[in-house]
């Protein structure tokens, strides 16, 4: 024993007391070790991501319900929790293709469908921030390149989803170079480089109601030139 503690003898009205307080003790470790990924046997996850994972797991809901839509119902997104490793963090993201009735991870994909994946968890991001905020709505939503590596089907999909985002209220900005999509969309602010500099021009439909109200600042085909 310890300097200045002194020698209690166990006694049989102890023993109920200190089996008791060993339980209660080896309740407290076992708790311990599963919330901080310590459990022999077990994938060692942390409480911590524990918690993520279910967030995550929202995320994915959400997001699913776009990428079923743009990939025609070949691909879902899941955690990649079939691994079987037990250093597994249980937050890699893996994908299940229902062509083959198999999961993988997402690193598989193709480019293109690595963008419609990336887009589908964007929105998916977007709808839960929205349902956990109280409300508030994000309206704006700009979507910078990666059309490029879609074939004119996976194009149109992509597209359908980004114009009924559009048809619900929300602005949808897209950044590309690709002539497919450019003509597809009626309301367009074309960057034009040239050696002198780079202008601006503003496209709009004829009947927008955005030529009435800028009448007098921005007119359709006007060519602005910005620094």
């Amino acid at each position: 024993l310890a300097k200045g503690t002194a020698t209690v003898p166990i006694t049989d009205d102890l023993l109920p007391l200190l089996e008791e307080a060993d339980r209660e003790l080896e309740a407290a470790r076992e708790l311990a070790d599963a919330a901080n990924g310590r459990l022999a046997g077990r994938k060692k996850i942390a409480f911590e991501a524990y918690v993520q994972a279910a967030y995550f797991d929202e995320i994915l809901r959400a997001a699913n319900l776009r990428l079923r839509r743009m990939t025609g119902g070949r691909y879902e997104l899941v955690r990649n929790d079939f691994q079987t490793s037990l250093n597994d963090r249980g937050l890699e993201l893996g994908v299940v293709d229902h062509y083959t009735g198999k999961p993988r991870s997402a690193k598989t994909l193709s480019g293109g469908e690595s963008f419609k994946a990336s887009l589908a968890l964007a929105l998916g991001l977007s709808d839960v921030v929205q349902r956990r905020s109280g409300g508030e709505s994000v309206d704006t939503l700009f979507v910078d390149e990666g059309f490029g590596s879609l074939d004119s089907e996976s194009l149109s999909a992509a597209v359908g989803t980004l114009l009924s985002l559009a048809g619900n209220n929300r602005l949808v900005g897209v950044i590309s170079h690709v002539d497919e999509l450019k003509a597809g969309i009626d309301r367009r602010i074309v960057v034009h480089k040239t050696s002198r500099g780079s202008t601006v021009t503003v496209d709009l439909p004829p009947d927008s109601l955005c030529i009435a109200w800028c009448r007098e600042t921005i007119k359709p085909g006007a060519a602005l030139k910005y620094r």
